[in-house]
């Protein structure tokens, strides 16, 4: 409820229609079938919009959404030095504190002194100027180096923004064509494989599938006796030729 006087009235379109009462202002946003929003409420006199008020709602929840998931939060990384560093190892330190200045991150590079090289602490604080200086493009002195116990630090700032991790996009699949389970996708892809094995098969196998026909001698039956049925002997049948 907006209980100040007067109003100046930005329509839906971002038309300015002045200072009117805000009674009068509520009415032509009902008119409208829209809402009497405050978007300004420490101007003199406050500004006033018509909107949906849940469609504007929407937005600004769907906006802070993606502010938040864009938006990264600065980690505090660890380099850690010793007095007789070989050069090689230092150059690699080197190289790794930049992958974390250019992400944005700040960085505490350590010093660490055993025995009696903790009489000696020029020495480190030489190594972390050097280190401080190979790094200058993408990382500023945040804390000079300090001597504590039997370690000695800086750390660094990056001068870099902190990077945004996109989310992996996946390919998009054509317009109209039904998602298929990756299941239903190997059965759906089955035929298509046997018809191309098929298809690319030798005519010789195609031919040895069905045998070719063989010639056959026609052969005469062989008359057989019949069966006795009584247990006796079947009777001897006369040759037709003479004695």
């Amino acid at each position: 409820m907006i209980r100040i006087p007067q109003v100046r009235v930005i329509d839906d379109e971002g038309n300015q229609l002045g200072v009117m009462p805000t009674p009068r202002a509520l009415e032509m946003a009902q008119e409208r079938g829209l809402d009497l929003v405050e978007v300004a409420p420490m101007a003199a006199p406050p500004v006033a919009r018509f909107l949906d008020f849940g469609q504007y709602k929407y937005e600004l929840t769907k906006r802070e959404k993606e502010a938040k998931r864009r938006q990264r939060s600065v980690t505090f990384k660890e380099v850690r030095l010793s007095p007789k560093i070989g050069t090689g190892d230092f150059d690699t330190k080197v190289h790794r504190a930049v992958e974390f200045l250019e992400d944005g991150d700040r960085i505490k590079v350590t010093v660490r002194f055993r025995g009696r090289e903790l009489s000696h602490p020029e020495l480190g604080r030489l190594l972390l100027e050097r280190f401080a200086e190979l790094v200058k493009e993408h990382g500023i002195i945040e804390r000079t180096p300090v001597l504590e116990g039997k370690s000695m630090f800086i750390v660094l700032a990056s001068t870099h923004k902190p990077k945004v991790a996109e989310a992996p996009q996946r390919p998009a699949r054509p317009e109209g064509a039904p998602a298929l389970a990756p299941a239903a996708a190997a059965e759906a892809a089955a035929p298509a494989a046997a018809a191309e094995a098929a298809a690319s098969a030798p005519a010789a196998s195609v031919a040895t599938a069905t045998p070719a026909p063989t010639a056959t001698t026609p052969t005469t039956p062989i008359p057989t006796r019949p069966k006795p049925t009584n247990g006796a002997e079947a009777p001897q049948t006369a040759s037709t030729s003479g004695d």
